[in-house]
């Protein structure tokens, strides 16, 4: 048996890894071969390119690469057509999965979208395509399967988000966490993001926020926390040309779950470590700075209530969240001193995340789609019984 697997980004590189671990328990002498990134590939997949490192958002980045993604596409169909994957699994990643998909089904593949993209928040259209090329649809958020049954895609499940399962399986630096325990000052964690662009556009503005910050409470610590050593590097070069009159300013790479675990409060670019601040429920501020003309654009297209997972899944803003082009520093600022400054108001936001991540904080994601992607193999019925976290929130407009 054979297994494709195609993830673009960091976060799905590591979904990924785990499904292809919950798999291999089931299908012990399946091949499992596709795109992603280092994850993915230390499961013993085998990459046929690296599209992890091609991770690129907006239209004149793609537009920039798109001879690249023409190429894949090519490759793929090639493989899809000589080899015969007994399926492609997509996880995330919208634009050039479409394109997959489509070679896919046209060489008779089937194929199942794992953490499909969020199409009900600001493109909701592209269920055309779903229904067209997708054969199974495994939700990560516990409205989804709704908002597809609604626009005829039946062949949609909540199985839960596999990030819950990464931070059940977690280890942290202990020698980390005695290490930076041991300094004076409450820590403010600053999350810039998981791509180059993101953490160009949204890091001044944060430091200038932590500026901000310091001249009110000169005891607190700044811990920007980058994906890997070359972000971190990067969130260096922004810190020397700001020339921030704060010297409290910490960069790390890798150490992300620590750096949450150890922070007072936090500002995060949006995205899926907004699940993980639940878990931690640490208080904290979304942000996403766009450039005033790609959010022009997009604006006609978002859907959805608010750009934070944790206050979809709440229905109420939990995360104040900032989508924007304007600089929102001071703002940023006078959350933060809100929660370092008054122990009661940050205990009472960490409460409520709380109450929040105990009712859909379900670990075992990877091992159910796993479920459901070898019962589609076998032609078996293995849909998940097991309970559906409730929830009477809708994410969406009506004309979503």
């Amino acid at each position: 048996m054979r297994v494709f697997l195609s993830t673009g980004e960091p976060s799905g590189d590591l979904h990924a890894a785990n499904l292809v671990h919950a798999l291999r328990r089931r299908l012990p002498d399946a091949e499992f071969v596709g795109f992603g990134g280092p994850r993915l590939e230390s499961t013993g997949t085998r990459l046929l390119y690296p599209l992890v490192e091609l991770s690129v958002m907006w239209f004149l980045r793609v537009l920039l690469n798109i001879r690249v993604f023409l190429r894949l596409l090519r490759e793929a169909e090639d493989y899809f057509r000589e080899h015969k994957p007994d399926v492609v699994i997509l996880i995330d990643y919208p634009g050039f999965h479409w394109l997959l998909a489509k070679r896919a089904k046209r060489q008779g593949v089937p194929v199942v979208y794992y953490v499909p993209p969020q199409i009900w928040a600001w493109a909701g259209w592209r269920v055309k395509k779903m229904r067209k090329y997708v054969d199974m649809v495994l939700c990560s958020l516990p409205f989804e399967p709704d908002w597809y049954h609604a626009r005829d895609v039946q062949e949609a499940e909540f199985v839960g988000h596999p990030y819950f399962d990464e931070l059940a399986d977690r280890v942290l630096d202990a020698d980390f966490l005695t290490a930076q325990t041991e300094i004076d000052g409450p820590m403010l964690a600053i999350l810039p993001g998981s791509r180059k662009q993101e953490i160009t556009r949204n890091l001044p503005m944060m430091l200038r926020a932590a500026d901000l910050v310091a001249r009110a409470r000169p005891d607190v610590r700044f811990a920007v926390s980058c994906l890997h050593e070359r972000h971190a590097q990067l969130a260096r070069e922004v810190i020397s040309r700001l020339e921030l009159n704060t010297p409290n300013v910490e960069v790390f790479a890798g150490k992300t779950p620590e750096v949450i675990r150890l922070a007072e409060c936090c500002w995060a670019v949006s995205g899926s470590v907004g699940l993980e601040l639940m878990a931690e429920a640490l208080p904290s501020a979304v942000v996403y700075k766009l450039n005033r003309v790609d959010l022009w654009i997009a604006r006609p297209f978002i859907k959805a209530k608010y750009i934070s997972l944790v206050n979809l899944l709440a229905d109420k803003e939990l995360f104040p969240e900032f989508l924007t082009w304007r600089d929102v520093s001071p703002a940023l600022a006078r959350k933060a001193l809100t929660w370092v400054n008054h122990p009661i108001e940050r205990a009472r936001a960490s409460q409520t995340l709380a109450r929040l991540r105990d009712r859909v904080a379900r670990p075992g994601a990877s091992e159910r789609a796993a479920d459901r992607i070898v019962g589609l193999l076998k032609g078996a019925d293995t849909t998940y019984r097991g309970p559906h976290v409730k929830t009477t929130a809708s994410p969406v407009h009506r004309s979503a």
